[in-house]
Formats: C-alpha cells, sequence, structure tokens
C-alpha cells in the first residue's frame, strides 16, 4: 500500500508542481536567510552530499561526504541550521584508507569516503563512515575542529554503505550498516562502548531491498527510530522510518514519512533534529544529482501520531517538499561558507581539498609567504588533468553571480609545465599556461583536447571563470588584473562521480619534476 501511495502521489504533485517548481527549480535568485526571519530553500546552493546532522548544546554540526578529495568528510558548523561555515575536514590523511586515494593512485572516482553519522557522547566527538571497497572507519575528537584520532577500521569489507550509531540510556552501544552488494540488506551490529569495533557475529537483519540507504538513529519520546531512504524504479527515493522502544529492536513497525518530492530532486538523506525554536527540522541533501551536486535545504518537522513528517504535512500526513520557513534561531553573528582565499596562512583554508591525497613536498604555503607554491610533477598519465597530482580544489555554487580569479606568477615555469584554472567532476575544462622550451603560451583545455593562444611574456598572470545559474562557464585572462579578455569557447558544467562542478588550481608537468608556480591569491566572488 504504501509503494501504491508513494506513486500516486509523485505522479500527483508532478502533474500539480512539476511545471512551477521544476521551472524554478536551480534559477532561484535567493537562497538562505533572508534577513526577515526567513529562510528560502536551498540553504546551500553546493555540493554538501550526504548530510547527517546534531546538536551539541547551542551549537550545530553537519557532516559531508568527500569522496577521493583531501582532507576527507568536510564539517560543517551552525547555530541557527540555515547559516553555515566550515568548521574543519576531518580525515587528514586518505592513505589510512587506502593507498588508492593517494596521488601514486588516484583510482577512486566516485569511491572513497561515502556517508557517515556524526555523534556526540560523553563529551567526544565520534565520525562513523564507510568506503565501498575498504568498509567501515570510526575517528574520534575531543573538540570539532581536532585534532581527531587516527582512523579505527570496524569491518574490512567491500559492498557496504551509510552507517550509523548510538548509544542507549545504559551506555551500549549499536552499529547499524547497509551491504548494498547483497541486495541492500540493513544490519544492527553491537559496538564496544568506545566505538572501536563491531561485533560481526552479532548482526541482525533489520530489513532490506528497493535501495535502502541513508540510515540515521534518532531518539525521540521513548521511541528509537531507524530514518532511512528507499527508491522505488518509476517512483522515486523517499524517506522512510521504523521505530522500536529498544535501540537493540525489534523494529518491526515502518512508515513512509514523505513522498518523491519529484519536483525538488529528491530531497531524502540528511539528520532531524531540534531547533531552538522547540520545533524539529530535517537538514536534508536533494538525491538527484545535476551540475551543483546534491544541494542542501532545511524543512520543518511535524510529529503526526509519533512519526517525524519533513516538509509540508498533506491532508494525507505524509511531508512533500517546502520550499520557505520561519528561522528558527535569530544569531547575531550570520555564519557563511568561505571562498576567496589571499593564502596569508600557514595551512590551507578549509574550503580547500585536493584531488586525492598531495604529495606534500610539492606544495608550500611558506617558501613565499602570502603565496601558495605549487611544485610540477608527472601525472600517472601524460597530460591528463584528471591524472594529476596536488590539484587544490573547491565546491563551486548555484547562484545567479559566480566569478572567480586567480592572480599567478608565472616566472619559475620550467620547459613542460603546466598550470591554470579549471572546473571539473567527470569532465574538465580549464585555462591556463603552458611552457615550452623558453617560451609560454596561454591555452584551452576541454577533457584534454586542446587550443593554443597567444604567448605570454608578462611575470604575472590574472586567470577568470564566470558562470551563472545556465550552468555555463566562460573563461578569460589578463596582463594587468584590470583588462580581461574572452578565450576558449564556453563550457557547460556537468555532473559526474556523484560530485558536482568544483573549481581547482592544477599545476603538472610531463617532462621534469622541477618548476614552480605562485598563486597571489583566489577571489570567488
Amino acid at each position: 500500500m504504501k509503494h501504491l501511495l508513494a506513486l500516486i502521489f509523485c505522479v500527483y504533485f508532478s502533474g500539480c508542481l512539476m511545471g512551477q517548481q521544476q521551472a524554478e527549480w536551480g534559477n532561484w535568485k535567493n537562497w538562505g536567510d533572508q534577513e526577515d526571519g526567513t529562510y528560502l530553500n536551498p540553504i546551500i546552493p553546493s555540493d554538501y552530499s550526504d548530510i547527517d546532522c546534531i546538536q551539541v548544546g547551542e551549537d550545530y554540526y553537519a557532516i559531508s561526504s568527500t569522496f577521493q578529495f583531501s582532507p576527507g568528510m568536510t564539517l560543517l558548523h551552525s547555530k541557527d541550521l540555515v547559516n553555515w561555515e566550515i568548521c574543519s575536514n576531518i580525515i587528514d590523511d586518505l592513505t589510512q584508507i587506502s593507498e588508492s586515494l593517494n596521488w601514486t593512485r588516484m583510482d577512486r572516482y566516485g569511491r572513497g569516503v561515502w556517508a557517515g553519522t556524526l555523534r556526540h557522547h560523553n563529551g567526544r566527538f565520534y565520525l562513523f563512515f564507510g568506503t565501498p571497497d575498504e568498509g567501515y572507519f570510526m575517528t574520534s575528537a575531543a573538540h570539532p575542529e581536532g585534532p581527531w584520532k587516527p582512523l579505527t577500521p570496524l569491518l574490512a569489507e567491500a559492498g557496504w554503505d551509510d552507517c550509523t550509531a548510538m548509544w542507549d540510556d545504559n551506555g551500549k552501544a549499536y552499529f547499524v550498516g547497509t551491504h548494498f552488494a547483497d541486495g541492500y540488506k540493513t544490519y544492527l551490529f553491537k559496538m564496544a562502548e568506545d566505538g572501536k569495533s563491531i561485533d560481526r557475529k552479532s548482526a541482525v537483519l533489520i530489513h532490506s531491498g528497493s535501495g535502502r540507504e541513508a540510515s540515521k538513529l534518532i531518539k525521540v519520546n521513548g521511541w528509537y527510530y531507524l530514518i532511512f531512504s528507499e527508491h522505488k524504479p518509476g517512483v522515486g527515493r523517499y524517506v522512510m522510518a521504523k521505530r522500536s522502544r529498544k535501540l537493540a529492536g525489534s523494529y518491526k513497525e515502518e512508515r513512509q514519512l514523505a513522498l518523491p518530492s519529484c519536483e525538488a530532486m529528491e530531497p531524502n538523506q540528511g539528520g532531524i533534529i531540534p531547533g531552538k525554536d522547540n520545533n524539529w527540522y530535517f537538514l536534508t541533501h536533494h538525491g538527484t544529482g545535476d551540475w551543483s551536486g546534491r544541494i542542501v535545504s532545511l524543512l520543518p518537522v511535524t510529529w503526526v501520531d509519533g512519526w517525524p513528517i519533513p516538509g509540508e504535512v498533506l491532508p494525507q500526513n505524509i511531508g512533500a517538499m517546502k520550499w520557505s520557513g520561519k528561522m528558527p534561531f535569530k544569531y547575531t553573528e550570520k555564519l557563511s561558507i568561505k571562498r576567496s582565499d589571499d593564502f596569508d596562512d600557514e595551512r590551507l583554508a578549509p574550503q580547500w581539498q585536493w584531488n586525492y591525497q598531495p604529495r606534500k613536498e610539492y606544495f608550500s604555503l611558506t617558501e613565499r609567504p602570502g603565496w601558495l607554491r605549487l611544485k610540477a610533477y608527472r601525472p600517472l598519465e601524460a597530460d591528463k588533468l584528471l591524472k594529476a597530482g596536488n590539484t587544490l580544489t573547491q565546491r563551486t555554487f548555484r547562484k545567479q553571480d559566480n566569478d572567480v580569479v586567480i592572480k599567478i606568477d608565472i616566472s619559475n615555469m620550467k620547459d613542460g609545465q603546466k598550470n591554470g584554472l579549471c572546473h571539473f567532476s567527470s569532465q574538465h575544462s580549464a585555462i591556463g599556461i603552458v611552457k615550452e622550451e623558453s617560451a609560454c603560451y596561454l591555452e584551452y583545455r576541454k577533457n584534454d583536447n586542446i587550443t593554443r593562444g597567444i604567448p605570454i611574456r608578462s611575470q604575472y598572470v590574472w586567470l577568470r571563470t564566470q558562470w551563472g545559474l545556465d550552468s555555463k562557464s566562460h573563461y578569460y585572462y589578463s596582463l594587468d588584473g584590470d583588462n580581461f579578455l574572452s578565450f576558449g569557447e564556453p563550457y557547460q558544467l556537468v555532473w559526474g562521480n556523484y560530485r558536482g562542478d568544483r573549481i581547482g588550481i592544477y599545476c603538472f608537468s610531463d617532462k621534469r619534476e622541477d618548476g614552480f608556480v605562485d598563486v597571489d591569491y583566489c577571489h570567488y566572488k
């Protein structure tokens, strides 16, 4: 019956809302905090996928999966559930997971660090997460900014994902994981109280099938709820829940909480948390990716007959997408996700992540203070940007006007060196400088097809990319920082490897492992 209900309402609301909301999807001019006591969804129009969220005192923390990017698992912080900042990135060294995530191999696109769960227990923060090839891991820290402990392997088996964990009122710990490689079977395990091991033999099957994933455990009013998502072909993905009076189960009661919300790119995975206004909220990503990735919205939660219904509650007591709401709390300082960087610190700002674990001796923030130095070395495949190590990246935003400019000093480039500014996910484009023998040239790259430009004889070059809601990037260059000229064709930003588009700054050489470029700043307006 619940699957028939999902299909009926998906078709009904697609007919009623598809024209209105699908036309609006992705074309928003306003989003987030409206500074009038309300907010508009999305609250983060950027690729913060696989969200989980907890409240610790007056603060909220949320995690987002990062796949092959390093440092891994981004941790966000908020005071009001709408305005967020990047607190840290939790996994400093991805080689703790596998050498395949290192610059020496680079063969985990679309894999690596998948969804996880964030917990706070006995004054300590815990992260549990999985990778599809290596299994489950845990780390913990006294403070969200770190330092975080080295990773502890929990289950060294491939084919698992989307775990969650919780301690009951007696301090007994339990772990939930889904074996997607075996029909999406979800199991409950006993876990050590320190979170450092799970009892593989204690596995109890909770449910299986229908692409079930995105598990999250919460406790409210004496009930333990396992929130998860389910996918039906031809219907879509939607939020489900099971509940039990005991954390150990059994979870016999089950209910569909929300419609597939086809018109809203299927919001489905996230954390249900209390707000400071004594109401409840669902911080969720939109699960159907496009060029901007899986972006983040905040839906109100209404408790109906003891079940948390996210979004607008329809007469049939099932949830649908809601595009606006009242601010859960008014905080004096408006937090924001920083994007620009003048490279004045001795550590990279937390919005930056390398494409795979970097070769540390080939970049520096101290050799020329106030500049990022990228040193060239050979890619794993000749002239392949996606196989070149030490590409520094950050997420892009789906908003009306995006303008990114980098200033680089190319005076220390060597023969064969290439560097510049790029967009990439599964495909890529770039504007950059190449040096051949003693001369430097402008070049445009699109999926490794190269267009040669004019000779560049100046020491400094400014490179720019601009895009808007049409998702087309336009590249420009300047030799004085004021006057910019267009170069290369418009590039359609794309989705790939479970990721939305990113910008990146790259530097590599097919010929020799010397030469470098200095980056003065990256200004992302």
